[in-house]
């Protein structure tokens, strides 16, 4: 009977450690880069490979193709107003057609700095709400501080971490619950590139009517990629305004809950305002089911 209760104990700290390692690896390596993936200002567009994919200028990158699109909306405007005398379907004034044309352009060949500007101003917003938890509670509003907050009040050492209790099943969670986070926010990431190679496409739309929905649909997308990073950011600050204590249960359950909703922040801005999923579990789960 003895020699049964070494062997698993034995087991039972075998996969506590294993866990440990784990998360002491999740812990130091990913959360520096959530950081960096999460609060995204417009440093993302400076690399080099990205503006030459852009277009330094109106004969390179995806303003090339921009451009040559802006000749064939005029083109198919100037069909169109000469089918209109036989037809006599309504059609916009040329007058109407080439200012609109000037001025949309004008803002597709400078849709990059356009971008910035709005970048920047959603960064400088989410970082006013982090500066603003930074003054009050003396502590940094960002991920990394998050998790040695977490691990201050939650044991991860060796000695103290155990899988099967209600603490180390709430590290699991969390750990696990983090891990998804990094996923999720790596395609919000990406995504929002993406919709800045689409600016040009979005901004030359508003030529026509008939494709100005286009415009609409980009603007939309954008905006709900980028809000989540002021949702995030309202987040960690209700979690680092709460007065935990390592031996209030209550307590770390609200962290579960708060990294919940740090995981459901997409949901929260495609149901307020609409948008694109960047949920990583949900598009898994939809490609399964297909």
């Amino acid at each position: 009977m003895e020699g049964t209760n070494n062997i698993t104990q034995t087991i039972i700290d075998t996969i506590n450690t294993i866990f440990e390692t784990l998360f002491a690896s999740i812990d130091n390596n990913l959360y520096s880069v959530l950081d960096q993936i999460t609060f995204i200002s417009s440093d993302i567009l400076n690399d080099k490979n990205f503006e030459k994919l852009f277009g330094t200028s109106t004969s390179n990158g995806i303003l090339l193709i921009a451009n040559s699109l802006l000749l064939g909306f005029i083109l198919y405007y100037g069909f169109k107003y000469l089918m209109s005398h036989i037809t006599y379907n309504r059609v916009d004034s040329p007058f109407s057609f080439i200012l609109k044309v000037v001025l949309f352009g004008i803002c597709m060949n400078f849709s990059f700095f356009i971008i910035e500007i709005i970048l920047d101003l959603n960064s400088y917003i989410s970082l006013a709400i982090r500066e603003l938890g930074k003054n009050l509670f003396n502590k940094e509003i960002c991920f990394s501080e998050l998790i040695n907050t977490i691990n201050a009040n939650i044991a991860v050492d060796t000695s103290s971490l155990n899988i099967f209790s209600v603490d180390g099943l709430i590290k699991s969670t969390l750990s696990i619950s983090l891990l998804s986070l990094v996923f999720s926010y790596s395609l919000r990431y990406i995504m929002v590139k993406v919709f800045v190679l689409l600016a040009p496409f979005a901004f030359i739309s508003l030529s026509l009517e008939t494709t100005s929905w286009f415009f609409k649909s980009w603007l939309k997308n954008l905006f709900s990629l980028l809000f989540i990073q002021i949702i995030v950011s309202l987040v960690l600050l209700i979690l680092f305004s709460l007065d935990y204590s390592a031996t209030n249960l209550f307590n770390k359950f609200v962290y579960v809950g708060g990294i919940y909703a740090l995981i459901r922040a997409n949901t929260f801005v495609r149901q307020f305002i609409g948008g694109i999923s960047t949920n990583v579990s949900q598009s898994v789960k939809s490609l399964i089911h297909r």
